[in-house]
């Protein structure tokens, strides 16, 4: 989209990206952002007036609260679309694109104003694919505050005791899933960040990609850790997962592991501009196809790898590009990617490992320090 299309935003800043990366700051409530002849503008309640103008400098701002007062003389019950509609009209705009997700009833009141409402194709911010040396700064601090919470949860599993049963006991209680991911989200709080879901699943539990975890943690067993908070000042996300056993881990885990740790490596010599994603993924599969880790359904379920190699990163934690079997995307510099190929066999549990990405004209640098070790 060029900078100069008309573009209309009704949203929060707290859960919305495009809201965000067009103000800058946080705002919990709904509200109003358009921009016409490039200039950006921000409509707020009287609550959050004085912070916005002193927070997003590059937008003009002005009082909701008031537009609705000067409106009641010609409408008795003035509502958001009746200000929208009122504000594109001083400015002789009857067109204006909309994010895919803008709210249906609001578009169909706008349509009553005789002001056409379209969804633009691609996005209304498709240069946030591509990050600037400031935005990859700022995911590398969500990024730390990651691995400042899997170092804690890791020191945790360390410390724990192995039960006679196998189980593990942390400070004479059993050390389950959710206390664990406790001990993680209190890290990344303590250094800036919101946790999201965080997983810690072991065993078969871990053998379901996004399955959070619950219950005791086993010794010798695989536990997978899948971290990814949102730093609360930026709204940039980190994501990183290890994969663990505290004790001994079978040779099959070993093989695992190591096989999964060596397609991680060969995925990030493949990325590099203008290779398209599906090609990355590609030759992660066929590469476990040849190590003998063949990817089938079994008695109703799946296993093997059989989620995507990768998916872009920045102001959510899923975005453009992906990398998998149905992508159409093309690597480029500046996007930033997850690298995390799996394996998932419930005789063995799974083992994934996920590192972060910038790609440059030169290929892929590794934003990730954290060490890999798989018994702990």
């Amino acid at each position: 989209m060029d900078d100069n299309d008309n573009l209309l935003i009704v949203a929060d800043s707290e859960r919305d990206a495009n809201m965000l990366y067009a103000v800058g700051l946080f705002v919990s409530d709904p509200f109003i952002y358009f921009r016409v002849e490039g200039v950006g503008h921000v409509v707020v309640s009287d609550l959050e007036v004085n912070r916005v103008r002193k927070r997003a400098r590059h937008c003009r701002v002005c009082s909701y609260n008031q537009l609705v007062d000067r409106l009641r003389r010609k409408v008795k019950r003035p509502g958001p679309a009746t200000v929208i509609s009122f504000l594109l009209r001083e400015r002789r705009v009857r067109k204006i694109f909309v994010p895919g997700n803008f709210p249906h009833g609001l578009a169909r009141e706008l349509r009553n104003y005789k002001i056409k409402v379209r969804v633009k194709k691609g996005g209304v911010f498709p240069q946030r694919e591509f990050k600037s040396a400031d935005e990859v700064k700022k995911i590398s601090a969500a990024l730390m505050m990651a691995e400042v919470g899997l170092a804690e949860g890791i020191q945790a599993l360390k410390s724990a005791k192995i039960g006679r049963d196998g189980k593990l006991v942390y400070h004479s209680a059993p050390l389950t899933s959710e206390k664990l991911r406790g001990i993680i989200e209190t890290a990344i709080l303590q250094a800036g960040g919101q946790a999201g879901r965080t997983i810690v699943a072991g065993g078969r539990q871990a053998c379901d990609p996004h399955e959070p975890g619950h219950g005791p943690l086993r010794a010798n067993e695989p536990i997978i850790l899948d971290v990814f908070p949102r730093s609360q000042k930026t709204g940039y996300f980190g994501d990183i997962s290890r994969t663990v056993v505290r004790g001994r881990a079978s040779e099959a885990a070993r093989r695992v592991y190591d096989t999964v740790a060596r397609a991680q490596e060969l995925a990030f010599a493949r990325l590099r501009p203008e290779i398209k994603a599906v090609e990355v993924h590609e030759a992660v599969r066929s590469f476990f196809d040849s190590e003998g880790y063949k990817t089938v359904t079994r008695r109703g379920r799946m296993e093997g790898f059989f989620h995507g190699t990768g998916h872009g990163l920045g102001m959510e934690i899923h975005e453009a590009p992906r990398i998998g079997l149905t992508s159409h995307d093309v690597l480029a510099a500046g996007q930033v990617v997850t690298v995390e190929p799996g394996l998932y066999y419930p005789g063995v549990g799974g083992v994934r490992l996920e590192d972060v990405a910038a790609l440059t004209p030169q290929g892929a640098r590794n934003l990730t320090k954290f060490e890999k070790v798989l018994e702990v």
